[in-house]
């Protein structure tokens, strides 16, 4: 198993190497610089002209590999694709300081896909024919993700999703150049196991957006909860950035439902659970898979998050076991770039931009063409530990290991409540309406 931990810089490449192979001349040339056809003064001086521009460029000569990103940067996802994009950035970084992929640069092309399919389409086209990207990266919802992933198999160039669930995209493995650092099974099976446990004889509604990740993560939960007894008197959908949530929230409270598991996303979470608690509804626990695991949404609400549940692949406080000091250099590395902590969604940017940049450097290593077909091949052989946890790929390109961990948000920090193995607290049921 390889630990690709985060790498300072490397001699390869450097600016103690290049020079001496411009200085050096042949015996040929002693004694007769004054006799030097113009031609070959000419050649020599353009060689040592890009050279020096390329060392003068981040200390490279040669071409760069161009890797392209794809994000809902404006729109309604734009806190989520800001955040992948993040770690994307991180990773590129680290690649280039440490001398790039076997002294190659990694030049980083990011496209905005406005929260919208057809900009994505259209961005993915541009980044892939126009400016001639090697691979793909990034990527939030599947309704996003999906056409991106359509796009790289007719161009036959790798594409590594950093948030992809909808098991439909690898289902029967017709894509070899799809890869995804997530899976719908590591948030719907801790959730699966928890709530029967934790909440026993409990009413759940269920509330998803319209999105193809969240309402296939609404069936397969319904499903699992169904079969360990729990009663499901409500499941409804909705369009993300819907403004007001009040005739769901009164048909769960003609129904007696007391657990709601929200599978919408940060301004959505923003809207319900202040709808919630002016209403004073009387919940006695309120999940939310995505958005709630989030600093600034802590800070948004207040006391208002107090004793919500979300999820996480990943927390600077809580990294995966074995990974405690890649994780705080990696935590370290991003509080200075950025200034705020690094959260799970930037983890996901991170390690799907890592795991690709690392099957490039397998391949150029290789003396292999730098193709997508070889990067596919590096990619479905690689076995490595990121602060994420293990990454392992297997047939269909869905990631081996992936697993999250339920969280609470107690006195304003987050905290793992289930699995046993990683709690650090257990978790408190809503004490009802929080000012």
């Amino acid at each position: 198993m390889n630990h690709l931990a985060p790498s300072g810089p490397m001699a390869y490449g450097g600016l103690d190497s290049a020079p001496r192979a411009v200085r050096g001349r042949g015996p040929k040339e002693k004694g007769r610089r004054g006799t030097m056809p113009f031609a070959r003064l000419f050649l020599r001086f353009v060689f040592t002209w890009a050279l020096v521009a390329g060392l003068a460029h981040g200390g490279y000569a040669a071409a760069p590999v161009r890797l392209g990103a794809i994000n809902p940067l404006t729109g309604k996802l734009a806190n989520h694709g800001q955040e992948i994009l993040s770690g994307i950035e991180v990773a590129v970084d680290e690649i280039n300081e440490g001398g790039g992929l076997a002294g190659r640069p990694v030049q980083l092309v990011s496209r905005d896909d406005q929260s919208q399919p057809e900009t994505a389409v259209n961005q993915a086209q541009d980044l892939i024919y126009r400016e001639k990207v090697t691979a793909l990266t990034g990527g939030y919802v599947d309704s996003l993700v999906g056409p991106i992933s359509q796009l790289a198999l007719k161009a036959r160039i790798p594409y590594v999703a950093s948030a992809s669930l909808q098991k439909d995209l690898t289902l029967e493995g017709k894509n070899p150049f799809f890869f995804r650092i997530s899976h719908l099974d590591g948030v719907t099976e801790p959730l699966c196991r928890f709530l029967p446990e934790a909440m026993p004889g409990k009413k759940a509604a269920i509330l998803h957006a319209a999105t193809p990740g969240a309402t296939e993560f609404s069936q397969v939960l319904f499903q699992c909860l169904r079969r360990a007894g729990v009663e499901l008197p409500l499941v409804e959908k909705f369009r993300p950035g819907t403004p007001d949530f009040a005739p769901f929230l009164l048909k769960m409270r003609s129904l007696h439902a007391d657990v709601l598991i929200s599978a919408g996303f940060f301004p959505d979470h923003l809207i319900l659970v202040r709808q919630i608690r002016e209403q004073n509804m009387p919940l006695t626990a309120y999940v939310g898979p995505w958005g709630i695991a989030y600093p600034e949404f802590i800070q948004q609400m207040g006391p208002a998050a107090e004793n919500l549940l979300g999820m996480s692949a990943w927390h600077p406080d809580f990294p995966y076991p074995g990974t405690e000091e890649s994780s705080r250099r990696f935590s370290e590395t991003f509080r200075a770039k950025y200034g705020r902590d690094p959260t799970s969604t930037v983890m996901h940017g991170y390690t799907a931009a890592k795991v690709l940049l690392e099957a490039m450097r397998t391949v150029i290593q290789q003396g292999a063409p730098l193709d997508g077909p070889h990067i596919a091949d590096a990619l479905r052989a690689m076995d490595a530990t990121l602060p994420l946890g293990r990454v392992q790929f297997d047939a269909k390109g869905d990631p081996r290991h992936y697993r999250q961990v339920v969280v609470q948000i107690q006195n304003g920090r987050l905290v793992p409540v289930y699995p046993a193995d990683r709690a650090q607290g257990t978790w408190i049921p809503m004490s009802g309406p929080t000012n």
